[in-house]
């Protein structure tokens, strides 16, 4: 690529599998949503998104076959606004939607924007949506400052948000081979493809900080210790063979390495636990996800796996496979594994710093992680000021999984407001 040239690049090395995985039935893609309190003017969010796509290229593009790998290139169409659907998270075509891997939609005072993975990770996404409401409300009269999330469409891109920061910051010595098992599965009765059911939980994050703190956890640590919690005392009641429970823990790379990409520049941790072992209590379970966690986010072991995901793009056998036979290879490996080393996702954002000026203007923020093919419980966490909003996706008709969850934390003093897209 070229400096300063925005006209094409290459996938990321986590983007890399998300084509290959991409099929009738499922596609990587999560939704971030943003409610202001006013209602949405279509015509003025069209204006907004054609300036926000000026400012972030990276999203400004479709996804083209090469030889060797997929690539992006600029996408000359135009994008489109559209009205809210009822099964948020459907599959991306690539030659639909004028061929752009994201979607905006709206209905009545909501925003939404559905991406698909191989675009960004859950920061970028959130760069994008904020970008994009700020310049709405300028566009709509008001006065709006700017910061990391609220970017001023009127500046030039940065090379840098282009970036691929894993190749950048990969080069352990010693690339860390992780071993996983197949794990537990809360499974239940399957929805019809392309259906999801959405719960979510609005609490005050101050609550849900003041509990976390008493276990001596963080907020991502104690809400990881629940779900395992709720996931093994489900399993214990089956009376079935017990097999270890893990919790996939996306962890945002900015914090531990100097990047401004906007693209994907994430690694998913794991916490496991193995009920074979003995009984657990709850305490002994924040406590040993907490430590997990903290042992895991070291940068250097962080360096090792990134390097360890690196290996396979940066073989020089591989790397010359033609993209049919990697395609071809990532679907069987997909199709075989597909969620099999984890029971659960939890994905924080954590909190969002807004300039006051926009935030005033908007009531909540919600993150859904889109269905998986065998997780029930794929979770999504995002916090505007003393809002938090946890989010569950579920595959499966049954609701067991939310109900006790969320009764666990109004027993334990955190006030929750529930909705749900569920009859």
């Amino acid at each position: 690529m070229k400096n300063n040239s925005f006209d094409w690049f290459k996938l990321d090395n986590a983007a890399k599998i998300f084509p290959g995985q991409n099929s009738k039935s499922w596609s990587n893609i999560f939704r971030l949503c943003v409610q202001l309190k006013k209602e949405i003017d279509p015509d003025i969010l069209s204006q907004a998104l054609e300036a926000t796509l000026e400012r972030i290229p990276t999203f400004n593009v479709r996804i083209r076959r090469g030889l060797f790998w997929y690539y992006f290139e600029k996408n000359p169409n135009k994008p489109q606004v559209l009205p809210d659907i009822k099964n948020p998270c459907y599959r991306i075509r690539f030659k639909e939607n004028n061929g752009f891997l994201f979607r905006v939609y709206y209905l009545g005072d909501r925003i939404s924007l559905d991406v698909y993975h191989a675009l960004c990770d859950g920061y970028g996404a959130s760069v994008f949506i904020f970008t994009l409401v700020g310049e709405y409300l300028r566009l709509s009269g008001e006065e709006i400052d700017y910061n990391q999330f609220v970017l001023n469409v009127k500046d030039s891109p940065k090379q840098s948000e282009v970036e691929d920061s894993y190749s950048r910051y990969a080069d352990s010595k010693v690339p860390y081979d992780r071993k996983d098992k197949w794990v537990y599965h809360a499974r239940g009765t399957k929805m019809p493809m392309h259906m999801t059911n959405f719960t979510i939980g609005i609490m005050s994050f101050k609550e849900l900080h003041a509990v976390a703190k008493s276990y001596n956890a963080t907020v991502t640590e104690f809400l990881a210790a629940l779900l395992m919690d709720v996931h093994y005392r489900k399993q214990k009641a089956e009376n079935k063979k017990q097999r270890e429970i893990c919790v996939q823990v996306p962890v945002n790379l900015r914090k531990a390495f100097p990047s401004e990409t906007l693209r994907n520049f994430v690694l998913c941790l794991r916490v496991k636990m193995d009920p074979n072992l003995g009984d657990y209590t709850f305490d002994e379970i924040v406590r040993s996800v907490s430590l997990q966690l903290k042992l895991a986010n070291d940068p250097k072991l962080i360096n090792s796996l990134m390097t360890q995901n690196m290996k396979l793009e940066r073989n020089p056998v591989t790397k010359h496979l033609p993209l049919v036979v990697k395609d071809l290879g990532v679907a069987i490996g997909f199709l075989i594994t597909a969620e099999q080393t984890t029971s659960t996702l939890l994905s924080n954002l954590g909190p969002i710093r807004l300039p006051e000026s926009v935030e005033k203007h908007i009531e909540k923020a919600i993150l859904f992680t889109g269905p998986g093919k065998v997780n029930g419980a794929r979770c999504g966490v995002v916090s505007i000021g003393d809002k938090l909003a946890f989010s569950f996706s579920n595959c499966y008709q049954e609701s067991d999984i939310e109900r006790e969850f969320y009764t666990r934390l109004v027993k334990m003093g955190v006030h929750v407001k529930i909705e749900s897209n569920r009859d």
